[in-house]
């Protein structure tokens, strides 16, 4: 596979992407130490979903976001229709067989969605980059493909069908009809196989619509929640945070790449957004918490911030919120 090549950065040293305030992914020795030692919880075979039949689109100023599951969205807004990190696929794996499985049915049947303008694609991890998606969504709709520099050559090398553009932390990207997407610095790492370690980019997203910017976070850890006051400080104020609140323990082990819900309820403190929706849980079993510890935590650490818990909502696969 391809690998990415350009100019050195304050983030890329020539070979290798990197976070100056972010903390190097875990090591071979860790990752056989969590494999070999820990303790998952059971998930059911299949956990709750609902479905969605979106409009063929929303015009005016409003936007509808439907919960696909895990980490996909379809948002629409002024006739265009955004997917996030489309993942329609059983596994979240470089195999059939193996690997994650789905337990939620997506909340949109494909073949049921509209046409898709634009998909956002935050990072290789593949229960973000689902080829078999992309190829199927390039094959039907021919949207563009937005996502940080590097991925491209993914899925360039997988189907040349994909119209994948490649853009750096702080590009702005226009849409069409006033809508554009900021690509900006998020904690977390990449890779699709055992030598590609941060050799492509990662990012979250700003979305400019007509009912306010909508901060998209897919992955990110909390450090010292940096990233999170400069987006409120560069780009705010913000009508909408989708923030993920899943794939969190042990901590020893995911604390630097993914947020618990304690950290999701500060993240959406630091970047001041009006209200927040989770995602990242309740789809595929990434890690040890039990299915339903993430929502639970997530009332928790609302409660215990005084902050209404109707300010951060968990939304199923399926349903819908509008703003």
């Amino acid at each position: 596979m391809a690998n990415y090549t350009g100019p050195v950065s304050d983030h890329f040293d020539g070979t290798r992407f990197f976070d100056p305030d972010g903390a190097e992914p875990k090591g071979v020795g860790e990752v056989l130490r969590w494999r070999f030692t820990h303790k998952p919880a059971k998930w059911p075979e299949r956990a709750p979903s609902h479905v969605d039949t979106p409009p063929p689109r929303v015009d005016g100023g409003s936007v509808r976001l439907s919960y696909v599951g895990h980490v996909s969205w379809l948002i629409q807004s002024a006739s265009v229709n955004i997917l996030v990190d489309p993942v329609w696929s059983d596994r979240a794996s470089p195999f059939s067989f193996a690997g994650p499985k789905r337990v939620s049915a997506p909340g949109i049947a494909f073949d049921t969605l509209p046409p898709i303008d634009v998909v956002l694609v935050s990072h290789g991890h593949y229960d973000h980059l689902d080829l078999a998606t992309l190829s199927k969504l390039a094959a039907k709709h021919a949207p563009r493909v937005i996502t940080p520099l590097g991925n491209d050559l993914t899925m360039a090398s997988h189907d040349e069908a994909i119209r994948a553009e490649a853009f750096d932390w702080h590009d702005r990207v226009e849409l069409g009809s006033g809508l554009a997407v900021t690509l900006v610095p998020t904690r977390h790492w990449t890779a699709r196989g055992v030598f590609d370690r941060n050799k492509a980019l990662w990012a979250s997203f700003v979305l400019e619509t007509p009912a306010g910017k909508i901060y998209v976070v897919c992955d990110s850890g909390y450090g010292e929640g940096k990233h999170f006051r400069r987006v409120r400080d560069a780009h705010g104020p913000l009508r909408l945070a989708l923030l993920p609140i899943g794939a969190y323990e042990p901590r020893w082990f995911m604390k630097d790449q993914h947020m618990n819900p304690s950290d999701a309820v500060k993240a959406l403190e630091d970047c001041g957004a009006e209200q927040a929706l989770a995602h990242h849980h309740a789809t595929f079993q990434l890690t040890d918490e039990a299915i339903d510890a993430p929502l639970k935590a997530l009332h928790a650490a609302l409660d215990h911030a005084n902050i209404p818990r109707e300010r951060f909502a968990a939304l199923q696969p399926g349903q819908v919120m509008e703003i």
